[in-house]
């Protein structure tokens, strides 16, 4: 599986990812600053965390303007599989590679802690190793992770399976008081159409080896190389 790490200024979590793919792959990925133009051939291409552009704008916008983001754009077109994470995830519905957008948190507060989410769909790339229904619990570390969208796009999302990701308790069950930021329909991740693009808030990276006290990010990492190899 031959992987890239978009970079931006502001990128913070661009280590973490290039950490966990190699671990996962056995060899490091290129990572591309967001000012090139072109990408070589690729299986997966990862838009990480951080604060591109430091958020100024709205979060996700000047970087959704970077050169590299045509590269991006392109290659979705082609099937290449691209994994938005936090801030990637922003980026991805700027660039309209993904329906939504995402607002501050309902609580207007800088959120960092870890949640349940319960895996809607496991009929993917990114999710094969997961069961429909299984609950993990991954990290979040935003402010503005409050997705939203029309009432017909997000019953497009649900009756065509692209919701990936749920926010919920233990049990699994969704609530307001398990949805950490007030996204509509407790969403955490959502797909594009053919489910090949994959933006979610929280983060796998940081859920992936024993040190992290918690590996259930590791299997989002596993189902790629599963797929892709």
């Amino acid at each position: 599986m031959k992987a890239a790490v978009i970079v931006f200024p502001g990128s913070n979590c661009d280590r973490d990812v290039a950490v966990a793919l190699e671990r996962t792959t056995g060899k490091p990925p290129v990572l591309i600053w967001h000012r090139e133009s072109e990408l070589p051939p690729l299986d997966l291409i990862v838009l990480p965390g951080g604060f591109a552009y430091g958020d100024y704008l709205r979060c996700g916008a000047m970087a959704a303007q970077s050169p590299i983001m045509r590269a991006v754009v392109a290659r979705v077109q082609t099937g290449v599989r691209v994994l938005g994470i936090c801030n990637g995830f922003q980026v991805l519905t700027e660039t309209r590679l993904l329906p939504g957008a995402l607002m501050p948190n309902a609580a207007l507060k800088f959120i960092c802690r870890t949640v349940g989410l319960r895996v809607e769909n496991a009929d993917s790339a990114f999710t094969r190793r997961f069961q429909p229904g299984q609950v993990i619990h991954l990290p979040i570390a935003h402010g503005e992770g409050n997705y939203v969208a029309d009432a017909e796009t997000l019953a497009r999302l649900d009756g065509e399976g692209q919701v990936a990701f749920r926010y919920c308790d233990s049990a699994g069950v969704t609530s307001d008081a398990a949805n950490p930021n007030g996204s509509a329909d407790h969403i955490a991740g959502v797909f594009n159409a053919r489910r090949t693009v994959l933006g979610l808030m929280p983060h796998p990276e940081r859920a992936f080896e024993p040190l992290h006290g918690n590996t259930d990010g590791r299997m989002i990492f596993d189902s790629l190389l599963e797929a892709l190899s």
